[in-house]
């Protein structure tokens, strides 16, 4: 590994916001799931939780969407996979104090009124059939991304990507990027080692030709 390398995982070690993360659930489109992680990269998200409540989303299903999304941003973001929503939420409470979840109410909050420098979740569910009951009862609130158009709804990762941007933006402005880290020096060089090893099994990954 270069020298340019180690830097970059060694700041982005540095930047990476412990107290914020992302869960999805019964989102099984591969697309949609890599556009997410990618943009939890970029914000610097350390891990996002996938739930899935939906009894035709096998184990084995859950496996291929999870290998279907090892792009680039799935080696640095960690994902949690679950079918247990109690076993979800119990691992999701003990990180994070707050769970903001996309479903419509009659008076849900705007995504730019809410507090999103604390340590925080966002829930989104799939475009189709949003979020369970089961999941929304885990919930301190609702919120809703202020759309001007005609078609009120935005595909699962644009209004995740737009969410966690608003949460860099306020970050960014609270010093959460520079000067107040919400990772100590210990969890940082931690989480930089982890980098280096994950590169360096992606370095001795075999070279496997596809057979036509």
């Amino acid at each position: 590994m270069t020298e340019e390398r180690l830097h970059k995982f060694k700041i982005a070690a540095q930047r990476r916001q412990a107290n914020l993360t992302v869960i999805l659930e019964n989102v099984h489109d591969p697309h949609n799931l890599g556009a997410v992680l990618r943009s939890c990269d970029s914000v610097g998200i350390k891990e996002i939780f996938v739930l899935y409540t939906d009894p035709s989303l096998s184990n084995r299903n859950q496996i291929k969407l999870n290998k279907r999304t090892s792009s680039g941003a799935r080696r640095w973001v960690d994902v949690h996979l679950y079918a247990d929503v109690e076993a979800c939420f119990a691992h999701v409470r003990k990180n994070y104090d707050k769970i903001y979840s996309t479903h419509l109410e009659e008076q849900p909050t705007s995504l730019y009124e809410l507090d999103l420098t604390q340590s925080v979740a966002l829930m989104f569910g799939n475009e189709k059939d949003g979020l369970s009951e089961m999941s929304l009862a885990y919930s301190d609130g609702n919120f809703i991304i202020p759309q001007m158009g005609m078609v009120q709804s935005l595909n699962i990762s644009v209004a995740c990507a737009v969410s966690i941007y608003e949460a860099l933006r306020q970050r960014e402005a609270a010093g959460m990027y520079t000067d107040k880290l919400p990772m100590t020096e210990m969890e940082q060089t931690a989480l930089y080692e982890s980098f280096k090893e994950r590169q360096l099994i992606r370095d001795k990954r075999p070279i496997t030709k596809k057979i036509s």
